[in-house]
C-alpha cells in the first residue's frame, strides 16, 4: 500500500494502493480528474475551517466552527473511500458493481456539495447565506469566508459536470443496473481473476475500435 503517504514519524501505515498507470488508458484521464477533484473537496473543507475560524472570532459563534471540523475530519477520508475508490476500482477492472456504488455515493456527494455552497447557518459551512448575511457583521471576517463559499460552489459544478460524463460514458459502454446486480450475485465484483479478465476484455475491445475506426476512414487523396 502507498496511499496516504504519510510522514515517517507517525505510526501508521498507508492503507491503500494506488497507482495511475494500471488504469486503462482511455479511462486515466477521468480517473486523474475525479482524484483532483477530491483533493479539491479535501482543501476546501480545509479552507472552510478556516472561513469558520474568521466567522467565530468576528462574533458568529462556536457552533459553526465546531461543526467544520467534523466536516473536515469525517467526509476527507469518507469521500475518499466511499466514492474515489468505487470509480478508481470501476476504471481498473470495468466493474458495473462498482459504477453503482460511485454513482450512488457521488449522487449525494453532489447535494451535500450544492448545501455547502448554499450555506446554511449553524451547518458548519459558509456559503453564501452565511457569507452574505454575516457582511452587516464583520466585512473582513465575511471576505474571509467568501473564499470556501466560491470554492464550495466550483466544487458543486464539478462534481455535477463529472458525474454526467461518467453516467454517459458508462451508458455509452453498455452498462447498467442489471449486470450491476449479475456481479453482486456472482461476487465477480470481488474476485480479482474475473476482474482481470474483465479489464483485457475492455481493454481489447477499446484497441478493437480504434483500429476499426482507423481502418474505416475514407482517403480521399487516393480518390482524387
Amino acid at each position: 500500500n502507498n496511499f496516504p503517504p504519510l510522514p515517517g514519524f507517525i505510526p501508521l501505515k498507508p492503507c491503500f494502493y494506488q497507482d495511475f498507470e494500471e488504469i486503462p488508458d482511455q479511462h486515466r484521464t477521468m480517473c486523474k480528474r475525479l482524484y483532483y477533484l477530491w483533493i479539491l473537496y479535501s482543501a476546501t473543507l480545509a479552507v472552510n475551517f478556516i472561513g469558520c475560524m474568521a466567522w467565530m472570532f468576528g462574533g458568529g459563534g462556536v457552533t459553526n466552527f465546531g461543526m467544520s471540523i467534523i466536516w473536515l475530519i469525517l467526509f476527507t477520508p469518507c469521500s475518499y473511500v466511499c466514492w474515489f475508490r468505487p470509480i478508481y476500482k470501476a476504471f481498473k477492472t470495468d466493474s458495473s458493481f462498482n459504477f453503482m456504488a460511485f454513482f450512488f455515493v457521488f449522487m449525494a456527494q453532489v447535494i451535500i456539495a450544492i448545501i455547502q455552497a448554499i450555506g446554511i447557518p449553524g451547518w458548519g459551512v459558509c456559503g453564501w447565506l452565511g457569507t452574505i448575511s454575516f457582511f452587516g457583521t464583520s466585512i473582513f471576517a465575511s471576505i474571509i469566508m467568501l473564499i470556501p463559499t466560491i470554492m464550495f460552489t466550483a466544487v458543486a459544478a464539478l462534481s455535477f459536470i463529472a458525474l454526467t460524463k461518467v453516467h454517459n460514458f458508462y451508458r455509452g459502454s453498455g452498462g447498467s443496473m442489471s449486470k450491476a446486480q449479475e456481479e453482486w450475485t456472482t461476487g465477480a465484483w470481488k474476485n480479482p481473476h474475473v476482474q482481470q479478465a474483465a479489464q483485457q476484455a475492455a481493454l481489447g475491445a477499446a484497441q478493437g475500435a480504434m483500429q476499426q475506426q482507423q481502418y474505416s476512414t475514407p482517403d480521399y487523396d487516393n480518390q482524387m
